[in-house]
């Protein structure tokens, strides 16, 4: 079964995790700070983090950074700080989800679940998209453009497959929150416009025939 790490400097909540979390099998090490997580990173690594915003010294978000820095695991982000500003950075920084404090067990197990369901690929959607020069892999998660490959977070991954099964289709900014993401994120259409942009940038160094255009207004495609 999979493996998750939590990381929280609150015992409770730590605890309260780690229980919901094994009576559906998950394995669970829990942690109390950024730097346990570093020192455990030497010797292994987990299918998914649950990482608190509000850790002692390096806080949530930076230890986000690090680990985005060597690995494409997924991330969700518990944590009492639920502002705006909070929640699109996390998901900025590539979170693939974010529950605020505080928050029902079930629910955090139900977005977990919904993570893992969303990494997988489905039977009608293994097979190759080929768009000029650019080849999107969606059994081996990958993207290559000219021989290149082009190292996305998962989100930033899982937004340019959904674009590429239907190009030149126009896909307004609530359809991708909701296709991406998963959840209704209201008010939080920047964290699709970053998200874009950021996939742009990377798809564009590589020389990327397929341009991914703005539709003014609306959303955004892939135009082929």
């Amino acid at each position: 079964m999979a493996v998750i790490w939590v990381v929280d400097d609150e015992m409770e909540i730590r605890d309260l995790i780690k229980r919901y979390l094994e009576k559906e099998d998950f394995t669970v090490r829990t942690f109390s700070s950024a730097e346990e997580i570093n020192n455990a990173l030497v010797n292994s690594k987990p299918d998914m983090f649950i990482l608190d915003i509000m850790l002692p010294e390096m806080d949530g978000l930076s230890l986000c950074r690090t680990i985005r820095e060597n690995y494409d695991l997924p991330i969700i982000f518990v944590s009492a700080r639920g502002e705006e500003f909070d929640r699109v950075l996390g998901l900025e920084l590539g979170g693939d989800d974010y529950l605020a404090k505080p928050f029902s067990p079930r629910e955090l197990i139900m977005r977990v679940k919904t993570v893992f369901r969303r990494l997988q690929p489905t039977d009608h959607s293994s097979d190759q998209l080929v768009l000029k020069n650019m080849t999107v892999d969606p059994e081996k998660r990958s993207v290559i453009i000219n021989s290149n490959v082009v190292n996305l977070t998962n989100k930033e991954f899982d937004l340019l497959h959904l674009l590429a099964d239907s190009p030149n289709r126009p896909f307004s900014r609530g359809i991708l929150l909701e296709k991406i993401w998963g959840f209704d994120y209201e008010g939080e259409e920047r964290a699709v416009d970053d998200t874009v942009k950021r996939i742009r940038k990377k798809i564009r160094e590589k020389g990327a025939q397929p341009e991914l255009s703005t539709v003014w207004g609306y959303g955004y495609k892939l135009d082929v």
